[in-house]
């Protein structure tokens, strides 16, 4: 294992800024994986260590492919992480919303600068990516759907569901675009939380990378919980809002298969604990993401489902 400085910074009151590399193998740069670009993306950087752990094992054992090299970077925002704040703590912005990165611009676009310079020639590239909404996810693999997306290289992960996802405007400037754009296959790898660790789910995302890089020919390694999975459009995700605001009681959860008409939460009243809204699904289907706030304001996406017809 070699550990190298992707990209640094002098810092002015406090640490200097440093993103960190862990390198196993050596060759053509085969896969890249990236965990935490935001400061609160603790489950994200967590599936990175465990990587990390069992590489260094595999690579002791000879178990990395002659020819292959991978890079994981566990976390991309080492400051927010360090004060708990989601975003960039001078000016609130989103490193994931900066690249291919500026290296004469802000500071965000500067580290998104050094960081995609070093990773934008890996033949495959895995981030670990959360929700902007505080919830659970039902573990996916997710690929935007920029012409380059490859469906079949994408079951290669063993994970229950493919989501494709037809991008935004401001989705061009998130890594998993520009590496598409830059000729990487791209995948984002969605875990069930992002705030909490889950040990279960974390173990799930590291066996889906190695699934991966086994069936990729870049590890001699036994693929371990695979499943067959579905493919879903986003566009097809039906979401359950609330029509009130309050505290939520939540029944149903992430995984849970529902029908029309169940009640899957509740929102009462937090001065008086009077139920204001039955939350019930409005479909058969799969619970794919459930908000897990204990307050839930009006409108709030609650739940997104996979309808029947759509699986």
């Amino acid at each position: 294992m070699k550990i190298s400085e992707i990209y640094s910074f002098k810092g002015l009151y406090r640490d200097d800024f440093r993103v960190t590399g862990y390198e196993f193998g050596e060759g053509e740069k085969s896969i890249c994986i990236v965990g935490s670009l935001r400061g609160n993306e603790y489950q994200q950087m967590y599936v990175c260590s465990m990587l990390v752990k069992k590489l260094k094992k595999l690579e002791e054992a000879g178990k990395i492919s002659k020819g292959s090299s991978i890079m994981i970077i566990p976390c991309g925002n080492p400051y927010s992480v360090n004060i708990k704040k989601r975003f960039w703590s001078i000016d609130n912005t989103d490193i994931n919303r900066m690249f291919p990165g500026y290296g004469l611009g802000e500071t965000t676009q500067r580290i998104a600068d050094g960081i995609f310079n070093v990773i934008k020639e890996y033949k495959y590239g895995v981030q670990l990516a959360s929700f902007y909404m505080p919830g659970h996810f039902v573990p996916q693999v997710r690929m935007m759907k920029t012409g380059n997306e490859n469906i079949d290289l994408a079951r290669k992960f063993g994970l229950p569901y493919i989501v494709l996802h037809n991008p935004r405007p401001f989705d061009t400037t998130t890594l998993n675009y520009n590496w598409q754009i830059w000729d990487t296959e791209a995948f984002s790898i969605y875990t069930s939380s992002t705030e909490k660790i889950n040990k279960e789910s974390a173990g799930q995302g590291v066996d889906s990378v190695l699934n991966f890089m086994a069936k990729e020919g870049i590890l001699d390694y036994e693929s371990s919980g695979f499943v067959a999975s579905k493919i879903v459009e986003s566009e097809n995700f039906v979401t359950i809002r609330s029509n009130s605001a309050g505290f939520l009681d939540s029944i149903a959860k992430a995984g849970d298969k529902v029908i029309k008409g169940q009640v899957i939460a509740y929102i009462s009243d937090p001065y008086t604990s009077d139920v204001l809204q039955t939350v019930k699904s409005d479909y058969d289907g799969i619970i794919v993401f459930a908000y897990d706030s204990p307050l839930a304001y009006m409108n709030t996406a609650l739940f997104k489902i996979i309808p029947e017809k759509s699986q």
